[in-house]
């Protein structure tokens, strides 16, 4: 792999479990990225300073998942130009509404991407877009992507017309 092109954060290593799909999209698409836990509120200074230093990586887009108060991504946004695609992670207490309310509701001039609820595999795909933009190869891969979905939708959609519903589901 090339330079990191993507990191991919996290508060804790209990978001593991959704922002591993955000590592499999990139991983598809060959893109370069780091992934790590950097808490906001547990180690402010070791954000303070991933978010200074993002630039001098060469990293071009941050994907930083968060639950609960779901800070990170906002605090890394508000530390940084790069482009931040925050991930609210489904916590136990409020199912995810909590992160999600606090990663879009960013003050004006601290823009922060904002994906669903557990949306690591839409902030990797929206990662990919991003650096498409300026790479051919990756768009092409895109768009091929998107035309895979559209054709495995129709083949679905195909079989259950065809075979009835109570079929489809055995």
């Amino acid at each position: 792999m090339s330079k990191t092109e993507v990191a991919i954060i996290m508060g804790s290593d209990s978001d593991l479990r959704i922002m591993k799909d955000a590592a499999e999209i990139l991983e598809h698409f060959d893109i370069s990225y780091d992934l790590t836990i950097v808490s906001a509120h547990r180690t402010p200074e070791r954000m303070f300073q991933y978010g200074l230093d993002a630039g001098k990586k060469g990293i071009k887009v941050i994907i930083a998942g968060a639950g609960g108060a779901a800070h990170l991504p906002g605090m890394i946004a508000s530390l940084t130009s790069i482009p931040v695609i925050g991930v609210p992670i489904k916590g136990s207490s409020l199912d995810g509404l909590d992160s999600l309310l606090s990663i879009v509701q960013m003050p004006p001039g601290v823009p922060v991407a904002t994906v669903g609820i557990n949306g690591g595999k839409n902030a990797a795909l929206l990662a990919c877009q991003i650096l498409g933009i300026e790479n051919n190869t990756l768009f092409d891969k895109i768009k091929k992507y998107k035309i895979d979905i559209k054709n495995q939708i129709i083949s679905k959609a195909n079989k259950i017309e065809q075979v009835g519903w109570k079929e489809y589901e055995s």
